[in-house]
């Protein structure tokens, strides 16, 4: 497979016989802030051994222009050599080195160095994102982790910026208007986890130590950046608390040094993805830097994305994947230990369960229900495979999954199992017969059955119980029965709860127990009462649906705001109340959710539910989370005749609840958030204009300014706002958030012409860059927007394999996910993606999954919608 999308075949080939003892690349970005430089000059010199002398190779470039090749001190014919993508290498010596020297571009897309000019001061910043090949548009490499070397950037630069990367700098020259920064050479570290950061950057620096056990200490320098602009928004130091938390508890568990030297965290503008763990320096996406209030549970997150990252130095970075196939042995990790580490680190964020079991499994849930669900260990044949698999499989299910394991084995051998994985591993590349090694010898369990079972197998299992009960109320059998193929082993908790002197239902019993085959007994509650509500995998311990029996739904259906979780081990009563954080609580809402999905609720009865209880959750998260589920409910999984009915009854719910939340709490942000979500009443649409000029008040509700924009949104969305008025409010936040903000609002206004220039500038043009395609994407979808939309469900299909073969992969996807015409929920949308599917069998497989997926999501909606209409 010639070209860009390397495979996973030419990878193996190229690994049998090159060998790369180091880099060396010097990165000239001296001109960047000249908007009439499109490229920068890219020298690399790598040395690196041949197996079989004689034979012919190739280096990965992606460049408009090489200006040289030498290989062995002999020049060779660019022409010849070099076809867009590839360097041939022809008769390689035993010991060999290539100097590259190339005329690379700047992105606009956030993939290779992608450079952004901050529209406050006018200041340019860069930073490159290279996972999982996009090294290789900064510099000539062997893209593929499985050959990793030394690492050691010089960077020339403008004078007045600042330069990091993975390693320290050793030594910063030059007078005048560029100087140069040499840095020291890294440990072996993979081509996509290379990085360089440079621009006038705000940095706040700090410095953490540790005895180790042999009695050195390790001193590891901190820094964190942000752009000028945002420098009195940026809360480093507590991001630097978490920082310094998580390494004293991954140095606790993993027992193997930090090995990268310093760890500076750069929150870069227009990033494609959550963070990147580049080791020694890692990227975060700068909405990460809080420019207005947010809830507690948007801090969580952070603290999530800071912990996950720290976890890949060494599950990543240390010990690296040796092709995509086993890319979750990185992030399934990372994803597991992110939430996990949030509660043995001792941070102040003690819901990280809460939100596993009720935001990430969510994705886990919907990505393995698609007719396109793969493995953990997946079959990757290509680049654009491994593009499509960092999904909710390979994080949230993987993640899931090892929660299992941990509970299957137990954490102590579990850990002692990862630190024989490091040691023995360390600077290397793996694949999943490794790590079943290491901990089969400290677990004493066979796990060839269960990694057969749960890591290369797809699809998700649905418990349901099944319960007997005699004349007088009294359980005569309760069963476990496991649906879905394959049958899997699961390690579950079964709770048992009634309510109480105060009315909370709460957990009187616990039977924890291994679930096999199609039906297993729980032999324990065989003559309790029959419980109010019988709970299948309380506290979460496996990977699966849950169902209920009728009684326990009805249960549900009367009280679900009343779960409580279990008094506290020691008896004194002291466990959470009903209007306490719950994980039993978010685990009923997240079967119910399902059950409404998978259209065998009536989406009627689902927001009944959010309706009647949203209001009591007290977990931010988890009502966010509700919000966001019953805004897609409404707009997809509704029954048409009644969804105005229903926005209406939750808009009333949302200007309810905010009238009663705390003043200035994060439950009443989140309620008026929610407000904007559902409002298209005059009276709802003239409260958020009275809010945004000042003539209407909520006691404690500061209208700020990404609030503002909220509003904003809601109301052009509605066509109760113009561009001029949207002009405006740019003036007044005139930042790169306001621009993308202005952008998605424009694009919402429903008017032919706003749609068509939306379409246009995406479809029609590759200018924008990634965070403003992203913009115009959001705003052009609106739900309430379904006849203005219609008439680009044709052209959508029309254009699928041109936008796929023209534009780079990050932006395509955008594309092909985005202008799905998601809001047609109709048959004839439905055939009309069927007869496309059918007329292109031999379309690019990773674009036939796209559309695959978004078939599946509509026809999922179809079931859904005749559901609601019974």
């Amino acid at each position: 497979m010639p070209g860009k999308n390397l495979s996973r075949e030419e990878a193996r080939d190229r690994a049998a016989t090159i060998r790369v003892e180091s880099y060396r690349v010097h990165l000239d970005v001296s001109a960047a802030a000249d908007p009439g430089r499109p490229t920068f000059r890219s020298t690399t010199r790598i040395s690196f051994d041949c197996a079989e002398p004689g034979a012919t190779s190739f280096a990965d470039l992606l460049a408009p222009e090489v200006l040289s090749v030498e290989l062995n001190g002999l020049a060779l014919d660019v022409a010849e050599v070099f076809d867009g993508t590839r360097v041939t290498l022809p008769v390689l010596a035993a010991h060999n080195e290539l100097t590259v020297v190339a005329e690379c571009a700047y992105s606009r897309t956030g993939e290779g160095l992608h450079r952004f000019v901050d529209p406050v001061d006018g200041e340019t910043y860069l930073y490159t994102h290279y996972e999982p090949a996009d090294a290789r548009r900064v510099f000539a490499n062997f893209e593929q982790p499985d050959l990793k070397a030394p690492f050691t950037f010089t960077v020339t630069a403008p004078a007045a910026w600042d330069v990091y990367a993975n390693a320290v700098h050793e030594r910063v020259s030059g007078e005048g208007a560029a100087r140069t920064w040499e840095f020291a050479p890294t440990r072996p570290i993979s081509t996509y986890l290379t990085a360089v950061v440079a621009g006038p950057y705000h940095v706040v620096r700090d410095h953490y130590s540790r005895e180790l056990p042999d009695g050195t200490v390790l001193e590891i320098p901190l820094a964190a950046t942000c752009r000028r602009s945002l420098a009195a928004h940026f809360d480093a130091d507590e991001i630097l608390t978490v920082t310094k938390q998580g390494l004293d508890y991954f140095h606790q568990e993993f027992d193997y040094p930090y090995p990268f030297g310093k760890y500076d965290q750069c929150f870069v503008p227009e990033y494609n993805i959550g963070a990147m763990e580049n080791p020694g320096c890692v990227t975060f996406r700068e909405e990460f830097v809080f420019r207005s209030k947010v809830t507690e549970a948007a801090y969580e997150s952070r603290a999530n994305v800071i912990l996950h990252e720290m976890a890949h130095m060494w599950f990543g970075d240390l010990v690296t994947m040796k092709w995509w196939d086993d890319l979750w042995l990185k992030e399934s990790f990372a994803d597991f230990m992110g939430s996990y580490a949030q509660i043995g680190a001792g941070t102040r964020y003690r819901s990280a369960w809460i939100t596993f079991a009720n935001r990430r499994k969510a994705w886990a849930y919907r990505q393995d229900q698609f007719p396109t669900t793969h493995p953990i260990t997946a079959d990757i044949r290509d680049l654009e495979d491994a593009k499509l698999n960092f999904d909710g499989i390979t994080y949230a299910k993987g993640a899931s999954v090892l929660k299992q394991l941990v509970a299957y084995v137990g954490p102590a051998a579990f850990f002692e199992g990862a630190r024989a994985y490091f040691k023995k591993h360390a600077f290397g590349n793996t694949v999943l017969d490794d790590l079943l090694d290491a901990l089969e010898e400290t677990g004493g369990r066979d796990l060839r059955a269960w990694s057969a079972a749960w890591l290369q197998t797809s699809g998700v299992n649905t418990l349901t119980p099944e319960v007997t009960c005699d004349a007088e109320g009294r359980i005569t059998e309760l069963a476990v029965r496991q649906d879905g193929a394959p049958l899997r082993p699961h390690r579950i908790a079964v709770g048992l709860y009634d309510r109480d002197a105060d009315g909370a239902l709460r957990r009187t019993d616990r039977y924890e127990l291994d679930v096999a085959g199609e039906r297993t007994a729980v032999a324990a509650a065989v003559g309790r009462p029959l419980p109010a509500l019988v709970l299948l995998n309380d506290d979460d311990l496996t990977y699966c649906k849950v169902r209920f029996d009728e009684h326990s739904l009805e249960t549900l259906r009367t009280g679900l705001g009343d779960l409580a979780d279990a008094p506290a081990a020691d008896g004194t009563g002291t466990g959470t109340g009903t209007g306490a954080p719950s994980l039993a609580r978010a685990l009923a809402w997240s079967a119910v959710w399902n059950l409404t999905r998978d259209g065998l609720m009536p989406t009627r009865d689902y927001l009944d539910l959010v309706l009647r209880f949203a209001g009591r959750e007290s977990d931010v998260g988890v009502l966010q989370s509700l919000h966001q589920q019953a805004a897609t409910a409404l707009a997809v999984y509704a029954d048409p005749a009644h969804r105005d009915g229903y926005g209406t009854a939750l808009a009333e719910c949302a200007l309810r609840e905010l009238s009663l939340a705390a003043p200035g709490s994060d439950h009443q942000l989140a309620w008026a958030r929610f407000l904007a979500d559902t409002a298209e009443r005059a009276d709802h649409l003239q409260l958020l204009r009275g809010l945004l000029d000042g003539t209407g008040r909520i006691d404690g509700l500061d209208v700020d300014q990404e609030l503002r924009w909220s509003f904003w949104l809601a109301l052009a969305a509605q066509g109760a706002a113009t561009p001029a008025e949207l002009a405006a409010e740019l003036a007044r936040d005139h930042t790169a958030s306001g621009r993308r903000q202005q952008t998605q609002c424009l694009a919402a206004l429903p008017t032919p012409g706003a749609k068509a220039a939306a379409w246009t500038s995406v479809v029609d043009s590759d200018e924008l860059p990634n965070a403003l395609v992203e913009a115009q994407i959001a705003g052009f979808n609106q739900p309430g927007q379904r006849e203005l939309t219609a008439a680009y469900a044709a052209p959508y299909f029309e254009a699928l394999e041109s936008v796929w073969a023209e534009r780079s992969i990050e932006i395509a996807m955008r594309i092909v996910g985005g202008f799905f015409p998601r809001y047609q929920t109709t048959p004839d949308t439905l055939a009309a993606t069927d007869a496309w599917l059918a007329a292109h069998p031999d379309a690019a497989p990773a674009l036939r999954r796209l559309v695959l997926e978004c078939r599946d999501d509509l026809a999922r909606a179809l079931r859904a919608q005749e559901c609601d209409a019974r």
